[in-house]
């Protein structure tokens, strides 16, 4: 009887999907030790796309200063919600701060009550043209380490593309509620507002509950933008989280109370988007999406400019979301229309649609989808050239993502080459600090051109500057020695690689102050996959679970857990742990089902591998059902001639023979013999292999090969004729 196979499958580019998605590491792909799964997932030393990109985009509570300066003063900031462009640094801009205050100036004259248009035309003062010259796309992106960023009072102006993340803590605790005046901020939507009164408590407004709400109130807007300032200010100190609710959705309740009476203003999109953005910093995200969608659709972009930026913002904050909870596909297509807008309003070729453009590339880049991250970062590339100077950052940071872009690809020479300028001009441009994170990426393509030396060279280059600029115990020098311990690895000088693996873990185990956890544990992913290259399976497993108890207590890394879960199934299958390993696999399967990502290959390869475990735990009906999934999707996202796909076929065959359905194992096998003898020819070891099995399952059922025969003529060319003219000359 065939059995199920489970010998290795390698393709280059599935390999590394599933640390891809666990944010599995610096570490790139190398023949593994372990061969006996028929999959992408066997244990192998993996290369992130990049060394400082987070997986999950985050949302920062920094988007509700982002929106106000955004939507109010109809101009944008530098920054986004979820993380920063290649070559920033991440501090808010000198308009930003401007624009913060000019907003804060607004909103105090409008609470005095003695000059309400005058502080109506101070929001609208600015002109068009200046307004739209300085919209900035307020999105996420990046790709493989997540890295979260506390927001701070200073740097809560609306963010737009830019790279690498910024880094921040989970937000602060949830107070206690006031049960004496019941304080439930969802249930005062129905109350309504009497006035807004001082409190001797040092705050400038209170949360003065809303009742009996007189016309005349409804003739000052002024005080829902008071309100929504407190709001807003609450959540930049990080005080009451919850109160800063309440207060938004009272001042929400004037805006829509006060658009009863007229067209929906922008104001009332701001306070939405406000709203949105407290809702995310509770954890609570599926509140606020139906309020992000509700606020885009209250512009109208033909409308102005005013107009068009408040629905770029709208977009742009709900793919954050969406990415936040790990929906790659809905993120993409939120950015997406966020772009469009943006190209209609400000034109094909400016500069913040460049800046876009590398955005919504880097999120094609986190999701695999290197073709079209590669066309939007070529856009962003010629959209820079053309209008910046030379060496600029801007054309820098699209270089470096041009250069992970075609090292993912496998084309390493034009990889090395975008990151070798891109470091040129980030220096010509006073950022030695942040070049440092390129030389990395300049040492892992040489690690992939075999060039061992000048990687080694890259790598400590890039060691020594953060040793004196970041500390001796920083991640990112925990980073580097993960490379290094990496490199030996590869060259079989074990002993320096797990030298180095124990210099890196001394950091991780003991980080510094303030580093984000989310951080750490992508520290511990990254040495466990040197572990595991080893075969030193039960250390690298001890990392993982390290991982997971960290992720496990932040919010939005559900994706990353399954990719953890998943990986440490592969292990404990090996380990013929099959119990041990099913569980993990479950418990990732049921993440990625609820992550949107039952449609991606990486998901097939799970199940594939849930199967084979399922097998040997004798639970064959769901290994049937687990490979016929597998197969669906796999057929559908890496075509049926795949090695992969062709691993699954040969697993379901066995299962059938297995449970007697023989009929189907004979078709499937058979079909897989065709179009192994197409594509590797009838020598190949793999060929032979299959054609043993279906010879073995004809022999017990009696039956003999069908055989489609092809004709001489179609054999040696394609067109008939020629050969018949042929035979006539001769």
């Amino acid at each position: 009887m065939p059995e199920i196979v489970t010998n290795g499958v390698n393709d280059e580019r599935r390999v590394n999907e599933m640390n891809e998605i666990g944010n599995i590491s610096p570490l790139r792909e190398t023949p593994s030790p372990i061969k006996n799964l028929r999959s992408s997932l066997s244990p192998q030393r993996r290369q992130s796309v990049g060394p400082n990109f987070p997986v999950n985009r985050v949302i920062d509570t920094s988007s509700i200063d982002r929106l106000h300066g955004n939507v109010c003063d109809k101009q944008s900031s530098s920054q986004s919600p979820s993380r920063q462009s290649f070559g920033s640094d991440g501090n808010e801009s000198k308009t930003d701060s401007e624009l913060h205050n000019l907003v804060k100036e607004g909103v105090k004259k409008k609470t005095k009550g003695d000059s309400r248009s005058e502080a109506s035309s101070k929001m609208g003062s600015l002109s068009n043209d200046k307004k739209l010259d300085r919209i900035r796309p307020a999105t996420a992106s990046g790709v493989v380490s997540q890295k979260l960023k506390k927001a701070s009072q200073s740097q809560l102006a609306l963010e737009f593309p830019s790279r690498s993340r910024p880094k921040g803590k989970s937000p602060p605790p949830k107070p206690p509620v006031d049960r004496k005046n019941d304080n439930n901020p969802l249930g005062k939507q129905n109350t309504r507002v009497i006035r807004v009164k001082k409190t001797v408590g040092g705050r400038s407004l209170s949360q003065s509950h809303i009742e009996n709400f007189t016309g005349s109130a409804l003739d000052r807007p002024d005080l829902g933008l008071a309100l929504l300032n407190q709001a807003r200010n609450m959540i930049s100190s990080g005080d009451n989280p919850m109160k800063a609710l309440e207060l938004s959705l009272q001042a929400m309740k004037l805006f829509e109370r006060a658009a009863a009476y007229g067209k929906p203003s922008l104001d009332l999109a701001m306070c939405l988007h406000v709203t949105a953005a407290i809702y995310c910093s509770l954890g609570h995200f599926s509140e606020a999406i139906p309020i992000i969608e509700r606020s885009i659709e209250i512009p109208t972009i033909e409308e102005d400019h005013q107009h068009a930026i408040a629905k770029f913002a709208g977009h742009m904050h709900l793919g954050d979301i969406y990415a936040m909870l790990g929906h790659l596909e809905k993120s993409i297509k939120c950015y997406t229309e966020g772009l469009k807008v943006q190209r209609k309003a400000l034109g094909e070729t400016d500069p913040k649609v460049g800046e876009t453009c590398r955005y919504v590339a880097e999120a094609n880049f986190q999701a695999l989808q290197f073709d079209e991250a590669e066309r939007l970062c070529q856009i962003a590339l010629d959209i820079h050239r053309a209008n910046g100077s030379p060496s600029s950052l801007e054309e820098a940071a699209d270089r470096r993502l041009m250069g992970l872009i075609c090292e993912a690809n496998g084309k390493h020479e034009a990889a090395l080459e975008h990151l070798v300028l891109a470091s040129m001009a980030m220096v010509a441009n006073g950022q030695h600090v942040e070049v440092a994170s390129v030389d990395c990426n300049i040492g892992d393509t040489y690690l992939s051109l075999a060039r061992y030396d000048e990687a080694i060279f890259a790598y400590q280059r890039a060691l020594a500057v953060y040793r004196t600029h970041k500390g001796e115990n920083h991640p990112s020098v925990g980073s580097v020695f993960v490379r290094l311990a990496d490199l030996y690895c590869r060259t079989w000088k074990i002993r320096e690689s797990k030298s180095y693996c124990e210099s890196a873990l001394k950091i991780y185990e003991n980080p510094m102050p303030g580093v984000p956890p989310e951080e750490v544990a992508s520290g511990f992913m990254n040495v466990s996959a040197i572990y595991e290259s080893m075969n030193e399976l039960e250390q690298a497993l001890k990392l993982l679970h390290k991982a997971l108890e960290i992720l496990n207590e932040a919010s939005g890394q559900q994706n990353t857990i399954a990719g953890i879960e998943a990986q440490m199934g592969v292990m404990y299958y090996v380990l013929e742990n099959y119990t041990e390993s099913y569980n993990t696999f479950k418990n990732a399967v049921s993440k990625l089902r609820a992550t949107g990502e039952k449609k991606s290959a990486f998901f097939g390869t799970v199940l594939n591998q849930m199967g084979l475990a399922c097998v040997q735990l004798h639970a064959l009906d769901e290994a049937v059902e687990l490979f016929e999934e597998a197969r669906v999707i796999l057929e559908q996202e890496n075509g049926p001639y795949h090695p992969e796909t062709l691993g699954v076929y040969g697993n379901l065959a066995g299962t059938y023979d297995a449970i007697g359905r023989l009929d189907e194992a004979i078709e499937i096998l058979e079909n897989i013999v065709v179009m192994r003898e197409e594509k590797l020819g009838t020598a190949n070891p793999d060929v032979v292999d299959e054609k043993r099995r279906l010879d073995e399952l004809l022999k017990e059922t009696g039956r003999v090969r069908n055989r489609k025969t092809k004709s001489l003529e179609i054999l040696f060319d394609a067109n008939p004729r020629t050969i018949k003219n042929l035979v006539v000359e001769a």
